[in-house]
C-alpha cells in the first residue's frame, strides 16, 4: 500500500523533472533534506559541493509546502546574478517567484501587492534588504508570520569565519528568532569548514557541534546536518610561477586560446582586472572587465555574454562568484592568489561542473601578500575611528552617508561596513533619512578581531602552502574545508601527487611552471 510520504516523494520526483530535465533523478540526501523540511518542519544545514543541487531541495519544497496550504518561502540570497538564476529556474518548475533587490526598485510595490494577495510562491531578498526601513517594518514580520520556509542561501555569510562574511547577513538572526516553531529553516553553503559550519549553528539555530562529521539523523526530532564530500574529478588543478606580473600577463595572453570553451579569469583588484582585459583584448580576445564598479544592468549583459558564449572569458573580481551558474565554464583562471583555500575553492568550483574536464590554473604573484594585507588593514578600521562615527550621529535626527563621509575621515566603502557591523550590534539604526545612534553602550570587540586576524594570517600561510604542495592539490583544498569524507576515506582520498588535479610538467595550460618557465 503506498503511503503518504511515497506519494509526497514521487510529487518532488515530477517537480525535480521539471526543473532539471526528464532525466533527473532526487539524490538520497536531497530527499533527506525535503522530508525533514516538508513533512517534520525541521531546521537543517546542507553543506554540498557546488552543483550537487542545494536549489532544488528550497524550490521543490517551496512548492510542496505550498500545495499544503503554507505561506511563501522567503530565500535571503546575496548575490543579483543568484537570484536571476534562481528566478528562471523556479519558472520552470511552476514556482511562482519574485525578487527584492536593489536592481528592480520599482517593482517593490507591485510584488509587495502579490505577497499580499498570495500571489508568490518564493521570496528572494537581497540581505541588505532586511534593514530598509520599510521591508523591516512592514514586510517582514508579516513574513516571519506566515513564511512557509526560511531559506539562508551561501550561508557561511553569516559568520565572522567565512570567506565571505556580510555584515547584513547577521542580520537574519533577527528574522530566525522571530519565526513559529513549526516554520523551516533550511542554510545551505558549498563552501564551510568546521569552524563555519558551527559558527552559522550558533548564529541561526541550525545544526550543531555534534554534527559537524557529516550527516545527522532524518528523524523528526532536533535538527538535520547533511555534509557531502567536495571532491571534483573534472577539476584539473596546477599552477604556473612567475613572478614579474607583466610576464604573467603576457604568459595568459598566449595560452588564453588554448583553455576549453569560455572562463573566467579572475584578479585581486579592479584596476587589475580592468588592464587585464584591455590587454587580451589587445591580444584580439573577445573578453570584458567585471568588477563590483560594473553596472548592473551592464553585469547582467555580461553574465548572459558568457552563458552564451559570446566572450571567451570575463577578467573579473571577487563580485563574480556565487551564484553565477554555467555548468559547461571550461576554465578559471587567477593572476593572483586569493587569500583563502576556501575562498579559492569556491571560486574555482564555478568551473566543470558538467564537462568532463575543466582547467584550473593559478598564477600567484610575490605582490599577493601585500594586497591582502591592504585589504585586511580596510576590512573594519580602528577603535577611535569607529568611536568618531558613533560621536557623529545624533539620537534623532538621521544623518545621511554621504553628509557622515566628510565628517569621520573614511571612505564610503569603509564606512557602510562600519554602519552595517555598527547596526547589527545595536550601536547605530538605519532610518529614513539615514542613519542615528541608539546610545546604547557599545564595546568594541577587541578579543574578536585579533581572532579574525589570526585566522586570516593562518588562511594565508595556507594559500602560500597550496602554491608550493607536490601532494594532489584537490585533496589539499578539501582538507581545508574538513571533507569528511577525506576523514572516512571516501572517494577522491586516495589522490597521490600524480593523481587526478595534480600538476603536470607539459609546457602549456595547466603546467606546472617555474620562476623561468
Amino acid at each position: 500500500m503506498t503511503n503518504s510520504t511515497d506519494l509526497l516523494r514521487d510529487d518532488a520526483e515530477h517537480l525535480l523533472r521539471e526543473l532539471a530535465g526528464p532525466d533527473a533523478r532526487l539524490r538520497d540526501d536531497q530527499w533527506v533534506a525535503i522530508e525533514a523540511l516538508v513533512v517534520h518542519r525541521r531546521r537543517a544545514l546542507v553543506v554540498q559541493r557546488t552543483g550537487w543541487g542545494k536549489s532544488a531541495v528550497y524550490f521543490i519544497s517551496a512548492k510542496l509546502l505550498r500545495r499544503q496550504g503554507r505561506g511563501p518561502t522567503v530565500i535571503v540570497s546575496p548575490l543579483l546574478a543568484l537570484m536571476r538564476n534562481q528566478v528562471a529556474a523556479a519558472e520552470r518548475a511552476g514556482v511562482h517567484a519574485a525578487t527584492i533587490n536593489s536592481g528592480n526598485v520599482t517593482e517593490w510595490a507591485a510584488i509587495h501587492e502579490r505577497i499580499a494577495a498570495g500571489e508568490v510562491d518564493v521570496l528572494l531578498v537581497s540581505p541588505e534588504r532586511l534593514n530598509n526601513p520599510d521591508f523591516r517594518d512592514q514586510v517582514l514580520p508579516s513574513l516571519a508570520r506566515d513564511a512557509g520556509l526560511v531559506v539562508v542561501d551561501e550561508a557561511h555569510c553569516v559568520s565572522d569565519w567565512g570567506h565571505d562574511f556580510r555584515p547584513d547577513y547577521r542580520r537574519i538572526r533577527t528574522l530566525v528568532a522571530e519565526l513559529g516553531d513549526d516554520i523551516p529553516v533550511l542554510a545551505t553553503t558549498a563552501t564551510a569548514n568546521d569552524r563555519v559550519v558551527a559558527d552559522i549553528a550558533a548564529q541561526l539555530g541550525v545544526g550543531g557541534s555534534s554534527d559537524l562529521g557529516g550527516r545527522n539523523d532524518a528523524g523528526s526530532g532536533g535538527t538535520l546536518v547533511l555534509r557531502g564530500g567536495l571532491d571534483r574529478p573534472s577539476l584539473h588543478l596546477s599552477v604556473v610561477r612567475i613572478d614579474e606580473p607583466a610576464r604573467r600577463a603576457a604568459w595568459l595572453a598566449q595560452h588564453l586560446k588554448d583553455l576549453p570553451g569560455s572562463g573566467i579569469v579572475y584578479a585581486l583588484t579592479v584596476t587589475a582586472a580592468r588592464d587585464l582585459a584591455a590587454l587580451l583584448t589587445d591580444h584580439g580576445y573577445a573578453v570584458a572587465a567585471y568588477t563590483g564598479q560594473t553596472e548592473p544592468t551592464e553585469r547582467e549583459q555580461l553574465e548572459a555574454d558568457l552563458l552564451d558564449n559570446k566572450v571567451k572569458a570575463l577578467v573579473a573580481t571577487s563580485a563574480l562568484g556565487m551564484g553565477f551558474d554555467k555548468p559547461d565554464l571550461g576554465f578559471v583562471v587567477h593572476l593572483g592568489a586569493p587569500s583563502s583555500p576556501i575562498s579559492y575553492y569556491q571560486q574555482v568550483g564555478r568551473a566543470g561542473r558538467s564537462t568532463e574536464r575543466a582547467e584550473v590554473v593559478l598564477l600567484p604573484g610575490p605582490e599577493d601578500r601585500r594586497i591582502w594585507q591592504w585589504f585586511a588593514s580596510v576590512a573594519f578600521p580602528d577603535e577611535a575611528l569607529v568611536r568618531r562615527v558613533i560621536a557623529a550621529l545624533d539620537t534623532e535626527r538621521p544623518v545621511s552617508t554621504p553628509a557622515l563621509e566628510p565628517r569621520v575621515d573614511l571612505t564610503r566603502s569603509r564606512l557602510e561596513m562600519v554602519l552595517k557591523v555598527l547596526d547589527v550590534d545595536g550601536a547605530v539604526k538605519r532610518v529614513k533619512g539615514g542613519w542615528i545612534a541608539t546610545g546604547q553602550p557599545w564595546t568594541y570587540d577587541e578579543e574578536r578581531y585579533g581572532r579574525l586576524e589570526e585566522a586570516r594570517a593562518a588562511e594565508q600561510e595556507a594559500m602560500l602552502e597550496y602554491e608550493r604542495t607536490t601532494e594532489c592539490r584537490m585533496v589539499f583544498l578539501r582538507r581545508q574545508l574538513d571533507d569528511p569524507d577525506l576523514a572516512a576515506g571516501g572517494p577522491g582520498s586516495d589522490h597521490t601527487a600524480g593523481g587526478p588535479g595534480s600538476d603536470h610538467t607539459a609546457g602549456g595550460p595547466g603546467s606546472d611552471h617555474t620562476a623561468g618557465g
